[in-house]
This record gives C-alpha cells, structure tokens and sequence, in this order.
C-alpha cells in the first residue's frame, strides 16, 4: 500500500466510510474493514477524526446492537477484533506514520492501560493512538493488567501520567487499588471509560487526579498542562469511609457462597427448574453472579443507582432476548434473605426489588424458570 496513486478525489464522507466499516465488520471481513479506512486517509482524511468520528462510534453501535438482541456475542466479539486490527493498520498507514516522524521532541511519556480484570481494551487503544498523534510517547500496555505489572512499569519508565481505562463498573474496586498505588510513586492518574459514571463520579470518589469522557476530552485535558500532584500516600478507607462496616469486605467474600445458596434455593420456589438443561443451569448460575458483583460494587461505592441501574439494563437485556424482566425477582428476594443481617446491602436489595416492580407491572407474579434463560455475553 503506498497511499498515493490508487485512490483520488476528496477525503470521504464520515457517513460514507462508517457505512463501509460497519458493513465490513458485520460481515466478518477484516480487509475490507481495514480498505475502508486505509482509503480515507489515502483521500486526506485524518487519522484523528477516523478513530474518534467514525470508528468510535461504530464500536458503540456494536455494543447498542448486541443489547438489543440483533447481534450474537460471537458477532460483537468479531466485530471488536476487526475494529481493533483497523486501528492497527491506521497506525500503521503511511502518512500516519510519516507525521509522527516529523514530530520533533515528544511532549511526554503516559501509559495508557486497562484496569485488572478488564477485557475492554478498544477505548484505551483508541486513547493510546491519539495520545500518540498528538505528540506523546505512549506505552499502550493493553488489557487486564495487573496491578503490580503496571506499578513495576511506572518505576521502570518514570511517565508523566497514568491513563486507566475501564467500562464495566465491577472493577471499580481494582481500579481504585490501581489509581493508589501509581499516586504512592508520585504519578498523576487519569481515568476514563463507563466504569467510573457518565460524569465521571466514581473518578473523583476514588481520589484519581483527572476523569475525561472521551479520547478527545483526554487528549485536551494533558495538553493544558499537568495534572494536580496526588496525594499523600493514603488508605482505601480514606477515600470510601463507609467500607468500615465490612458489608462489601463480607460480601465479596462469601459471593461465590451466595450464589451457590441461590441456586439451592430456586428449585423449591420454581420447580420447573427440574427440566432446565445444563446451559440453562449455568446462565441462571451466571446471572445470579453479576447480580452479586453489582451488589458489592454499589455497597464499594456507597451509590443504590449503581445497583438499580445495573437491574434496569438487565431487565432490558432479558427483555430484548424474550425472556421475562420480572425473572429477576426471585434471585434478588434470595439475596435479601441471605443478607438480613446488612443493612447497607437489605436496601439496596429493596431498591432493586421496587425498581422492577415499578418498571415492570407484572413483577409481583414471578415466572417460573425465566431466570435461567440463555442470556449470553452478559459483560460484552
């Protein structure tokens, strides 16, 4: 590929290429996806506007298209992969590749990484290549990282920023022993992604130095200048006092417990569990999980909406899959029954409860069985 002769004309239409890539990815075609973009930057498209206006977007849409039941858990995992070797051959494109070597001195290090647990690298991988057109030295470290690899990294490297990247709120936690330990070497850190809140909430209550929105907003924000010095080194409890009562300690001790006593329970309420096939068996099994681990991040951060909304999305989800929202009930009237003795936890749990009876009218009834339902790809 040489960018130069094969194409001409003006730089595409945003709708144009989108309309490209999201045919390319549905089909599964990773060289026609990656053609649809090589050809707007080969026509003078940016590379900066191409992540961020076009396949930015279109990642979202996979994820908006997956919750509404259109496409399979294979398809949206197909999808992601094809977006992501995209931005690999956008990286990789000529004229990309010809701007940064004009760069002249970079205007610093930052380590772009993805929080213990989190599989969603695409957002951080987007924020890594403009980062990257924008003039810094970027360690892209990808997905999952664990903690004491990314601490041993800093010491290693010495950036001027962290950049932590999460979406699914239940890493939360790890992302806050993540944000602690770079602030204990003196390393600003900066958080983005849907895990930490549509405004960034969870970002200030875990004490990180700078929350942004989007790649873009990220970008702006370390221009402007430094981030604030963090903090004195400081425990969990300084930041979240409430985790004095233990409720979340207990509970994200005894969640594999808990939903083992669940499924003990639901055959005797539901007796048509008898017939369940062992898939089903195991989505029920599945579902009662993320329930508990969106228990013990709402009781982490102090924050009912985070649980409420987290069995609002779900009952959308079920929904769209045909099975009934108001099969949530009996697992969390369970729960409730298990956690009497946690106040913190009981009213979240009550919450919940009086959510779905108010979203859905028929909650008070139950459906036998709906809760094991095949639901797949429940963290996609």
């Amino acid at each position: 590929m040489t960018g130069t002769a094969r194409h001409h004309g003006p730089p595409p239409g945003p709708g144009a290429v989108t309309d490209r890539l999201w045919d390319a990815v549905i089909a599964g075609d990773e060289y026609a996806a990656a053609d649809a973009v090589t050809t707007a930057l080969d026509r003078g498209a940016g590379a900066e506007a191409v992540l961020l206006e076009i396949i930015a977007p279109l990642q979202a849409r996979v994820g908006r298209e997956w919750a509404a039941n259109r496409l399979t858990v294979a398809q949206e995992h197909t999808a992601t992969a094809i977006n992501e070797r995209t931005i690999a051959a956008l990286a990789h494109h000529p004229a990309v590749r010809k701007a940064l070597e004009r760069r002249e001195k970079p205007r610093g290090r930052v380590a772009v990484a993805c929080i213990d647990g989190e599989w969603h690298a695409l957002p951080a991988r987007i924020l890594a290549e403009v980062l990257r057109l924008r003039g810094w030295q970027v360690d892209y470290l990808g997905a999952q990282v664990p903690t004491p690899h990314l601490i041993a990294h800093v010491h290693r490297t010495n950036p001027a920023v962290v950049a932590l990247s999460s979406s699914i709120a239940t890493r939360l936690p790890s992302a806050h022993a993540a944000i602690i330990a770079c602030q204990a070497t003196g390393t600003p850190v900066l958080v983005g992604g849907a895990a930490f809140g549509p405004d960034g909430r969870y970002a200030a209550l875990l004490g990180a130095d700078g929350w942004a929105p989007d790649a873009r907003s990220a970008a702006d924000r370390l221009a402007e200048g430094p981030l604030r010095r963090p903090p004195a080194l400081h425990q969990v409890t300084d930041d979240l006092p409430h985790l004095a009562d233990q409720e979340y300690a207990q509970i994200s001790r005894t969640a594999r417990g808990l939903v083992r006593s669940v499924l003990a329970e639901l055959p005797a309420r539901f007796p048509a569990m008898a017939d369940y096939t062992d898939r089903q068996r195991r989505h029920t099994a599945e579902d009662i999980a993320h329930i508990v681990d969106f228990l013990g991040t709402a009781l982490y951060v102090d924050d009912p909406d985070l649980f409420t909304g987290f069995i609002g999305w779900t009952a959308g989800i079920l929904t769209a899959r045909g099975v009934p929202a108001e099969s949530l009930l009996p697992g969390l009237e369970l729960l409730a029954e298990q956690l009497v003795d946690y106040p913190r936890a009981a009213d979240l749990l009550s919450r919940a409860c009086d959510t779905l009876r108010q979203t859905v009218p028929d909650a008070a009834g139950g459906a036998p069985g709906a809760v094991s339902d095949p639901v797949e790809g429940r963290d996609a």
